[in-house]
């Protein structure tokens, strides 16, 4: 019997859940936005077992009445309407899925989760989510942590212009990374961050790259490792030079845009061209003890646009939906816990590695 499945928003993220779920035979999908457009797309495509839907998202009784009578519900919508949609799925009865890495709705998502019937998965991406999984693996086979630092950037393959970066996601999640203060565990505290600071320099496969602080990426994994770890933090990385102008652009001009984010998604996203030409690059270092031998073990990989399905899909495409319908099968399976908050430290990296959608992180 098929899993009845709802879809919350069908931009470039949804259209790519859309693609590998639909094609299982596993699931029947129902998928709502209120863009006419995006939903035209989703009918154009021809995904097997998807129905379109037309519906404002923003009205809590409406999301209920298109949640009802569906077994898991997943939301690929902006982060400010996580607390509409994640109580609209537990009063429906369903399990809930996100990919917010907005640490406000997060918190909303948990408080839902403390007497829920159902799973609640928030933060089921790439950063946050799939890196959890990867460091948190890796952490495991230490006797004690001394540090664990986890590096993730969506990179155009291709960079042209000032910025070195094409649009690859959600810009609303994009603007709050870059403004909101971050977690981080420091000297064994945890602490607050600064946003855009800490800069530092690598080079991996003989490209130069850069890392800064940014919000959300670290999931739940602050409160899990929290005591067991003296220095935890996530920096997103980009190619050298990007973070001088964003910084000039959020805090160092007078009128800084920091507070007037409207403004800069506008900016951005008409200066800013998109592409699917872009690859992945997920790092996590571990440095601890072991066997009585201080050690360090790192977790690295890059992952490319490809086609799937038929679908030129981007390589943020590809691991943000691989993540989030790698948790979904996790749950169903019975592979994960079905009722509870359910953090994505939780899930084995062989599980995942092992399933259908988080082979793409494998390969």
């Amino acid at each position: 019997m098929k899993t009845r499945l709802i879809l919350l928003g069908a931009g470039k993220i949804g259209d790519a859940i859309l693609n590998l779920l639909s094609h299982t035979g596993d699931y029947q999908i129902t998928v709502a936005d209120r863009d006419p457009e995006r939903l035209a797309h989703v009918q154009a495509m021809r995904f097997p077992d998807v129905v379109a839907i037309q519906a404002d998202i923003a009205d809590s009784q409406t999301v209920l009445d298109l949640i009802e009578g569906h077994d898991v519900t997943l939301s690929a919508c902006p982060y400010f309407l996580t607390p509409v949609i994640a109580g609209a799925a537990k009063k429906a009865g369903s399990h809930y899925f996100d990919l917010t890495e907005d640490v406000e709705s997060t918190r909303v998502v948990k408080q839902l989760a403390e007497d829920a019937i159902t799973a609640f998965v928030p933060q089921c991406g790439l950063a946050p989510g799939f890196i959890s999984i990867a460091a948190n693996d890796v952490a495991r086979r230490f006797d004690s942590l001394r540090d664990v630092n986890m590096r993730v950037g969506a990179l155009p393959t291709f960079p042209s212009n000032a910025l070195k970066y094409n649009l690859t996601w959600s810009t609303d999640g994009l603007i709050n990374e870059y403004c909101n203060p971050c977690e981080a565990i420091v000297d064994g505290v945890l602490r607050e961050v600064m946003p855009l600071e800490e800069v530092e320099h690598f080079s991996l496969d003989g490209i130069d790259y850069e890392a800064f602080n940014t919000s959300g990426g670290l999931g739940t994994l602050c409160e899990s490792l929290r005591g067991k770890v003296q220095n935890l933090n996530y920096k997103t990385v980009r190619y050298p030079g990007h973070r001088d102008i964003i910084k000039m652009l959020v805090r160092d001009l007078q009128l800084g845009l920091l507070d007037r984010r409207h403004i800069l998604k506008e900016v951005m996203e008409a200066s800013i061209p998109i592409t699917k030409q872009d690859v992945v690059l997920v790092f996590a270092s571990v440095c601890g003890m072991r066997a009585g031998r201080l050690e360090q073990e790192t977790y690295a990989k890059k992952i490319y646009s490809q086609k799937v399905n038929g679908e030129l899909l981007s390589a943020i495409q590809i691991t943000t939906a691989a993540g989030i319908c790698t948790m979904v099968d996790l749950v169903v399976q019975g592979k994960l816990p079905n009722k509870g908050l359910i953090r994505q430290e939780q899930a084995k990296l062989d599980d995942f590695l092992a399933n259908r959608f988080g082979r793409f992180y494998a390969a």
